[in-house]
Formats: structure tokens, C-alpha cells, sequence
């Protein structure tokens, strides 16, 4: 009996220490407010700091257009916030609009400020959203895509209200965005979206965050995964491969174009190439060499600008 007491309590402690695993990765991870941008960033492994000088000219530039806050209801309630800015070309023949999607732990006005310098500039209007739990808008619980994608399509259908049933509609998502953008291809979408840019997408946030475990932590997904996989559908309603972008792409009929960094260690270049090769509509693959975590567009500006421009030209 003595050894079986033992055997007991040995057990007693390793679940007792799973448990506090779980919940530990889980409060880091999924949870708003707990989930830092400081610690993404030093993840991300991008070093943001030799870009400040033209971040700041092109944000100050984006904040001196005219812009109009924005709220919209989800569909479990939530009220979520977007930035508005009315395209500069208010005489343009046709009337464009690029909904763009921030990565996880950022927001709508942060992670676009390179961007808008294009899109601006070629005549589209532009809307930011904050992703739920994150900015103003609403939401203790971050959706990793399998929510977001509901949430976008509440944004396109506050764009078609509007701007009319003419608008043509470009989404545009990095990291968490890109993956939001890639689940929301898999379901119907209106005829008004002409087409989806996905940066450095994940397939889902089991295997993005298993990656992580596996890569950064030198940790076992068991079991963080499983456990926050069981934590997650009780409190936030989802599942953490509920929603994949792989199996979401192999519905799509919206043309798309990947674009990722092939020195991405936060969400690895292999799964870029997976999505990609389970995408069912027409696509495009736009890779840059030495790139880290959405950085492709300030390592190539010039060839990231172009690879739109071509993508553009042939879906609007």
C-alpha cells in the first residue's frame, strides 16, 4: 500500500502541475490583458526599431487625412471599433476600400502605417479594424481567426452600407489578420470583395502555438494545447483547430495572395506553402528572402508594392 500511496500522490502532483501549465499558458496566451505586445514583438524576433524613421514619416502623414471612428455590433455582441479613412481621390471612377487585419496583441492603426502610404495613394479608401480583445473593441477572449473571420464579415457588410453595392472590396490581413482573412475565405462572402492579401498567416492557433512550444520554449504540447483546447471552447467558444486555414482555403473561390518572410521563425514559411497548396481558388505567392515576422513589406517595399499592383491589375 505504501508504494501504491506513493504512486497516488507522484500522479496527485503531476496533475496538479499540468493543470497549473494549462492555465498558466492559457492566461498568457488567450486571455486580453494578458497577452503583451512587448512579448510578441520579442517572439516575432523582427527588430522593428531600423524601421522607426519611416513608420513615423508615413504615420504622420496617414493621421493628417481625414479619418471618422467606427462601431459595429458582432454577432455574440461585442462592440467592435474600426478607423475610417475615406479614399484621398474623392473624383475616382471606381470606388476601392482594403479592409486590412492587425496581428495578435496589435491594433488597427498600428500595424498598417507602412501600408496605408500604398493604399492611400492608389485611391483606395481604408478601413482598420481592432480585432476582438484588442484595441476598443470589445471582448475578453481573442478569436485567432476562428471568431475573427464573423467579425469581418460584419465589417464587410458595414462597407457595402456604406459605400454602396459598387464598392470593390480588397481584404488584407497580417499574421493573426492574415489567418483571418484565409478562415473568412472558406465562407460565402459577398460578390463586392474582389479579392484577399494574406501576410504571414498561421493555419491555426494549435499549431501555430505548438510551434512556438516546440521552437522558443523547448516545451511538449502536451499539455498546454489540450488543456487550453478544452479551456477555450467553455469560455471563449471555439476550439483551437476548429477553424484551419488549410481546410478554409480548399473552399475559397475569392482569388488570393500569400506573401510571407522566409527567415519567419514566429509563424514558420512552411505554412504558408501548406495553405497555399490547398487553396482552391485562383492564387499568387509572393515570397521574400530574409524577411522575418511580417516584416516583407519594409524588407521589399518596392517588391511587396508590386506584387499587389500585378495581383490588383488582374482581380479588380
Amino acid at each position: 500500500m505504501g508504494k501504491l500511496k506513493k504512486a497516488a500522490a507522484c500522479a496527485g502532483v503531476l496533475a496538479a502541475a499540468g493543470i497549473g501549465e494549462v492555465a498558466y499558458f492559457y492566461r498568457r496566451t488567450m486571455k486580453r490583458g494578458n497577452a503583451k505586445v512587448e512579448r510578441t514583438i520579442k517572439m516575432s524576433g523582427t527588430d522593428w526599431s531600423q524601421y522607426t524613421p519611416i513608420m513615423e514619416k508615413r504615420k504622420a502623414f496617414m493621421l493628417a487625412q481625414t479619418h471618422e471612428e467606427v462601431y459595429q455590433t458582432s454577432f455574440d455582441n461585442l462592440k467592435l471599433h474600426a478607423t475610417y479613412f475615406p479614399a484621398l481621390d474623392e473624383n475616382a471612377n471606381k470606388k476601392k476600400v482594403a479592409i486590412c487585419f492587425h496581428g495578435y496583441t496589435s491594433k488597427g492603426m498600428s500595424d498598417y502605417i507602412g501600408l496605408s502610404d500604398y493604399y492611400l495613394k492608389k485611391g483606395y479608401a481604408m478601413l482598420l479594424p481592432d480585432a476582438r480583445a484588442h484595441g476598443e473593441s470589445e471582448g475578453e477572449y481573442i478569436g485567432f481567426g476562428c471568431l475573427d473571420r464573423k467579425d469581418a464579415l460584419v465589417w464587410i457588410d458595414w462597407v457595402i452600407q456604406e459605400l454602396g453595392e459598387d464598392v470593390e472590396i480588397v481584404l488584407h490581413g497580417t499574421s493573426m489578420g492574415g489567418a483571418t482573412v484565409l478562415m473568412a475565405s472558406g465562407l460565402k462572402l459577398p460578390v463586392q470583395v474582389k479579392g484577399i492579401v494574406s501576410d504571414c498567416a498561421f493555419t491555426s492557433p494549435k499549431e501555430v502555438f505548438t510551434h512556438v512550444l516546440h521552437n522558443m520554449y523547448h516545451l511538449p504540447a502536451f499539455p498546454a494545447i489540450p488543456g487550453a483546447d478544452i479551456l477555450n471552447k467553455r469560455l471563449a467558444g471555439y476550439g483551437m483547430d476548429e477553424c484551419n486555414a488549410k481546410r478554409e482555403v480548399a473552399k475559397a473561390k475569392v482569388p488570393i495572395l500569400f506573401i510571407h518572410g522566409t527567415k519567419d521563425t514566429f509563424v514558420p514559411y512552411r505554412m504558408c506553402n501548406e495553405i497555399y497548396e490547398c487553396c482552391a481558388s485562383p492564387k499568387k505567392m509572393f515570397i521574400v528572402e530574409g524577411a522575418s515576422h511580417a516584416e516583407s513589406y519594409y524588407k521589399d517595399t518596392e517588391g511587396y508594392e508590386k506584387a499587389l499592383d500585378e495581383f490588383f491589375e488582374e482581380i479588380m
